[in-house]
């Protein structure tokens, strides 16, 4: 971590595999992997770790730890023998169960590398969990999930007659105590540092001596143990620009958009856009981040088809299915656009593909520069005989490195039912070969209307989540929700719903289940149900949402049209669901760490403590004020994800021509200090997935009270 951060990878040692004096306990909650080390309570007392590094330098260790006693237990650590902190503070967390992180950097040789914590008091170590050790990659840990290499993201809004909010990201693998310097450029001139001292709070800075009625350039750089580093890209706020939370960016003329995708299309290390037409025939479109068309895929007259359940072969992007995404998906540091194609579909380069069946369908990589095809495969035909397979995209780190394209696809069998397959597939640069593939067949196992793949048992490697089953990565069934009397729904959600319960929670909702189930939470890890809530007959519960929006009680609530429960403690935290928040979309957009919410073009925030009715929630922004658009065929966004700026989300619209995105970014300083939400494992999948627009969610705790999340374990491409 002391290195560029581009070149940068972090190891997590457990406990349970160092040298511990003493014991590895699992008594005590909140642990990662299988336990921690409990050291002998004596002065000497140790816990030995051997990091390994590419090359000599520096490393920065995070060492997590618990300590329920009332006084410190401090630590020397040294390095290959040689003391290099002297009396380490692990001072009180709060409970054995309540676990910190402490911070330091130490040098290193290439090569195997001995870190030795060892108790200077009678007391001992405190517990201790990991060690994760951040050091220069020198090409890369192979053991680390590969994510893109984003820059700071920078952005600049006005927030007020005489002010500009601007923000950046925190990035992933950044040491734990970088600053920040903000520079500004007025109408060309001369850069002028805004702060009088280094930013080590939340990644936003307030300028209000900015001459607005002239154009203003702002970039940021990172100040590592005192000494700035080189800037990354600038943003310019545009003379006399209004005061809007808003980033506008020119599109073509076209037809109505239904989804956006996001990706690093030309290697500069900020997201570029991908968008459907919703024309006939459909067009896929693809733009710089400053609106610089690049190419356009037609995709043919097998498109005209449209209907939402048994359409064309190269139909896309209507109800809940996409058949597009767009990710890097062979770690060359520009994003390809994946996408289901048929006869007829000509590619952003002129070239048209052919093929003499009508239903049979491919996958295409296509470059994200020229919309050129770098590879086709075929689709398994297990399923022709019932027409074409409409899709649904993503993309999971399968093996917990590389990224892998995921396939959802269904076709109507003649009775009524439907067929479900699943495949996976590996884009290396010149041939995408298929890893798997699933077949539902006659399984008891219900499928929704949106997919969710993230790491459901915390070994690094993603696993592929319908709202009732689950895949593991090799594409075996894991569990299976059905024989506890799941059946199909509109929504679930997947996250650390309960932080003090190890590992993430599930929640989802039910359309019409016999048995009068409406709705269940559950241990996302292995399916076993923790409370389930029935009425008296049938009733479709179309919404369900997770999200922490009363910081009155533990972790976060649950909540569709049949209460808003704190799911920890299945107890309703609302009683009248006239007085509770319409569960759509959850939103970070104020600064806290409570959730905002998103309800058909209203950013809402709800108040436990005096509840308005649900269509009279306390409103922030409402986006038609700004000339936005619900996206085509709902009351959704095209997209909504942290693209830019820092930590607090995007919501992405056009407005009513077509003709402009219109990007909602917050114009609201916060001292809330997270790393981009973008180089979250869970939440990077999520922005690759469609079907029915819902939240996207961490793999941590994010909500009031909550710990400082651990460092991703995560490498950057090269770019």
């Amino acid at each position: 971590m002391s290195t560029s951060p581009a070149h940068a990878a972090t190891v997590r040692h457990e406990a349970e595999s160092a040298t511990c004096d003493g014991t590895i306990a699992s008594n005590h909650s909140g642990y990662s992997g299988t336990g921690f080390c409990d050291s002998a309570a004596a002065v000497g007392a140790s816990a030995q770790f051997t990091v390994t590094a590419a090359s000599a330098g520096t490393a920065t260790l995070d060492i997590r730890y618990a300590n329920g006693n009332a006084v410190g237990r401090p630590a020397d650590i040294s390095v290959n023998g040689t003391v290099r902190h002297t009396g380490v503070a692990f001072d009180n967390t709060g409970g054995w169960n309540v676990w910190a992180t402490r911070t330091l950097t130490v040098p290193v040789n290439a090569g195997a590398n001995t870190v030795r914590l060892a108790a200077t008091t009678s007391g001992g170590l405190p517990n201790v969990d990991y060690l994760d050790a951040t050091t220069a990659d020198g090409g890369g840990d192979p053991t680390a999930r590969r994510m893109e290499s984003l820059g700071r993201g920078v952005v600049a809004v006005r927030s007020g007659a005489g002010q500009v909010l601007v923000s950046w990201r925190l990035l992933g693998l950044d040491p734990t105590g970088i600053g920040f310097n903000v520079y500004r450029s007025t109408g060309g001139g001369a850069e002028v540092k805004l702060n009088g001292s280094v930013l080590t709070g939340g990644t936003n800075y307030v300028d209000s001596t900015a001459n607005l009625s002239q154009s203003n350039s702002y970039q940021v750089r990172p100040v590592v143990d005192g000494v700035e580093q080189p800037a990354g890209g600038a943003f310019t706020l545009r003379a006399n620009a209004a005061t809007e939370p808003v980033v506008r960016v020119p599109l073509r003329a076209g037809g109505a958009v239904k989804f956006l995708w996001v990706g690093d299309l030309d290697g500069d290390g900020e997201y570029d856009y991908v968008l459907d037409r919703q024309t006939s025939p459909q067009k896929i479109e693809a733009y710089r981040r400053d609106g610089r068309f690049l190419w356009q895929v037609d995709m043919g007259p097998n498109s005209t088809n449209q209907n939402n359940i048994e359409g064309g072969s190269a139909t896309i992007d209507v109800g809940h299915n996409d058949g597009v995404t767009v990710q890097d998906l062979d770690g060359d540091g520009r994003a390809e656009v994946a996408v289901r194609i048929a006869n007829g579909v000509t590619f952003g380069n002129g070239v048209r593909f052919t093929n003499s069946d009508n239903n049979r369908q491919f996958i295409a990589i296509l470059d994200g520069l020229t919309g050129a095809p770098r590879a086709t495969a075929p689709v398994p035909t297990d399923y022709l005989a019932d027409g074409p397979m409409y899709a649904r995209f993503g993309v999971g780190y399968l093996d917990g490195v590389n990224p892998s394209l995921v396939a959802f696809m269904k076709n109507r069998i003649g009775n009524g039912g439907f067929n479900l397959m699943f495949t996976a597939w590996r884009f290396t640069g010149s041939a995408l070969t298929m890893q798997w593939k699933f077949l539902r067949g006659n399984q008891d196992l219900p499928d929704g209307h949106n997919t969710r793949i993230i790491d459901v048992d915390g070994d690094g490697r993603d696993e592929i989540a319908e709202i009732g089953f689950v895949l593991n990565g090799n594409g075996t069934l894991r569990y299976s929700l059905g024989p506890a009397g799941v059946v199909h729904g509109d929504r679930f959600h997947i996250t650390d719903i309960d932080p003090n319960r190890p590992g993430l929670e599930g929640y989802g909702v039910q359309q019409d289940n016999p048995s009068g189930l409406r709705e269940y939470y559950y241990d996302a890890a292995n399916g076993n149900i923790i409370w389930r809530h029935t009425g008296s007959g049938v009733a479709d519960v179309g919404r369900g949402m997770a999200g922490d929006v009363d910081p009155r009680h533990p972790g976060m609530e649950v909540w569709s049209f049949d209460g808003l429960y704190n799911a920890s403690t299945n107890r309703l935290t609302q009683s009248s669901t006239s007085l509770q928040p319409w569960p759509q979309l959850g939103l970070h957009w104020d600064g806290d760490t409570t959730m905002e919410l998103l309800n058909d073009g209203k950013f809402e925030k709800w108040n436990p403590t005096s509840p308005t009715t649900t269509n009279s929630v306390p409103r922030l922004l409402t986006t038609s004020n700004y000339g936005a658009v619900d996206a085509a065929q709902g009351n959704s966004p095209v997209l909504q994800g942290d693209i830019f700026g820092d930590w607090r989300e995007e919501v992405l619209y056009t407005n009513a021509a077509f003709n402009e995105l219109i990007i909602f970014t917050t114009n609201i300083p916060s001292s809330t200090r997270l790393y981009t939400l973008a180089h979250n494992p869970a939440y990077r999948n999520a922005m690759t997935l469609k079907g029915y627009i819902q939240s996207n969610h961490v793999d941590y705790f994010i909500g009031a009270g909550m710990a400082t999340p651990p460092r991703p374990r995560i490498t950057y491409q090269s770019r």
